[in-house]
């Protein structure tokens, strides 16, 4: 019997998916478990990882059984996840309290004493000038240490979403370059290969938080290699064979890069879901103000990847849908399509959760201004996709400002389900956004690296060269991008003129 179909898993904020794929990228299943987040307190989220395990099971066994294919045909799998969901586990791997997810942004305060360090390691943070974000693992961590200690003490291990997954399909307890590149401030720059010279040693030690470093997994593993085969009991769990390849994931957006076949110097992923990333690599490093990174080998060996980032896109057009109590997006894009640029007058601020980049301010919060009797529910539906579209055009311009001009953009996530999403976005940014066969990025992204871990393919490109196929791409509207540029700049005024009023309401 064969054995030349793969497996990709991606865990994300709402649901795991897991997807079967043939070695040429095609995709022959897919299923989805969603999971529950708790929001204790404004800015706070938390999910149980017991509950990701759980979801992994029955993603994976729904979606080899779809598929057609026998367990035994399956070689390898793959697991990308959301990156700065920290977790403090015992000694069994066991939690021991929920997870601190991504957009959890409670260690804000933490974050100001990181970026108060005036580390070397903080040079990714807008070359030095901050500020840190509190979405990472050391504000998380710092937190957990400072507001709940008798967590921290008895954790064994303080890690990842990503490495949580690892551990119990495997057994064995390792980290993924991805994410302790590109959010643990680890420096791989230099020549430094292993773990130990690229730990931020100085900066935990500023922080007395050195003790952090005992808590993480000391391997790191690249992308692509291979971590280890299935325990007996994870087989048994997900229905598989014993042995088969547990293959390195990252960061679910980062791996999103490879499923959508940006691995070349000078290309940048558009990444949406809940969040969207902008992504893109360098021959040579750099860092600025209003951008993360770069980050040494985070994707791929010798390589840079520049980051930008917004925290609350699709999420808020969700959060707006399910206010209007609509059960699908249909009339409201039908709706919102028939507006002019600009949704007459109406801007909306993207800052539900905080802002990542270039402000990276976790405090700041969504607005809306320009409100009229005339708007309704297609303004606002219009306006707030507008408002996503804005902040993505501001990233662009940090990066054009720091000497990053991507020669193209390719988009993966929930945008390329509306074609007036897509098309704002290249008429705000005025660039032709490209589309790939496949828009489910990060599961090809591990279906890629699945194959590659397998042996299918000799290295990332390789394996990209075969496994991506471009579907078309979206030109931008010239008439409607000048349109846009009064409203752009009235968007880009908004978060300083919130600023204050903020501070003054927190205070």
């Amino acid at each position: 019997m064969s054995r030349n179909y793969l497996i990709g898993v991606d865990g994300g904020t709402e649901s795991i998916r897991a997807g079967v794929f043939d070695t040429t990228g095609n995709p022959l299943a897919y299923a989805s478990t969603n999971y529950n987040t708790n929001f204790p307190s404004p800015g706070w989220a938390e999910q149980d990882p017991r509950d990701w395990w759980k979801a992994l099971a029955v993603s994976v066994r729904k979606a080899v059984h779809e598929s057609g294919v026998a367990a035994e045909q399956v070689s390898a799998l793959a697991v990308d996840t959301t990156c700065c969901s920290v977790v403090a586990l015992d000694d069994s791997g066991d939690p021991l309290r929920p997870a601190l997810i991504w957009m959890d942004v409670r260690s804000a305060n933490q974050a100001e004493q990181v970026a108060d360090c005036a580390d070397p390691a903080l040079r990714v943070n807008s070359n030095g000038k901050g500020p840190v974000s509190a979405e990472w693992m050391i504000p998380k961590a710092l937190w957990l240490k400072q507001n709940e200690p008798e967590i921290f003490e008895s954790a064994a291990t303080i890690c990842e979403y990503q490495d949580y997954l690892n551990f119990h399909l495997t057994g064995r307890l390792v980290c993924s370059i991805n994410n302790v590149s590109t959010r643990w401030h680890f420096d791989f720059s230099e020549g430094k290969t292993n773990s130990k010279r690229s730990i931020p040693g100085s900066l935990l030690e500023k922080l007395e938080l050195a003790d952090l470093a005992e808590k993480w997994p000391v391997e790191v593993i690249r992308l692509g290699e291979v971590i280890g085969g299935l325990t007996t009991e994870a087989a048994e769990h997900l229905g598989l064979p014993v042995g088969l390849q547990v293959v390195q994931g990252g960061a679910d957006a980062q791996i999103g890069m490879i499923g959508l076949g940006v691995v070349k110097p000078g290309s940048l992923a558009l990444i949406t879901g809940s969040s969207h990333l902008q992504l893109g690599l360098s021959e040579k490093p750099f860092h600025g103000e209003g951008i993360w990174g770069t980050y040494a080998d985070a994707l791929l060996p010798g390589l840079h990847t520049v980051e930008g980032g917004q925290t609350s896109t699709g999420s808020v057009i969700n959060w707006l849908k399910n206010l209007f109590g609509e059960s699908d997006y249909s009339s409201l894009n039908r709706d919102a399509q028939n507006l002019p640029p600009g949704s007459e007058g109406l801007i909306v601020q993207d800052h539900f959760q905080g802002n990542r980049t270039p402000h990276t301010d976790p405090r700041s919060r969504g607005a809306v201004h320009g409100l009229s009797l005339k708007h309704g529910r297609a303004h606002l539906f219009r306006a707030s996709i507008e408002g996503v579209a804005f902040g993505s055009e501001l990233i662009f311009e940090s990066m054009r400002e720091n000497g990053f001009h991507p020669e193209n953009v390719v988009i993966s996530g929930g945008t390329t389900r509306s074609e007036l999403w897509l098309q704002i976005h290249a008429d705000v940014s005025n660039i032709p956004i490209t589309l790939t066969r496949n828009p489910d990025a990060p599961l090809l992204g591990c279906a890629i690296l699945s194959a590659v871990g397998a042996g299918f393919y000799q290295d990332i490109p390789s394996a990209v060269e075969t496994m991506v196929q471009i579907e078309r791409e979206i030109e931008p509207n010239a008439e409607h991008h000048a349109a846009y540029k009064p409203f752009f700049e009235s968007y880009k005024k908004t978060y300083s003129a919130l600023r204050n009023i903020r501070k003054n309401l927190e205070d």
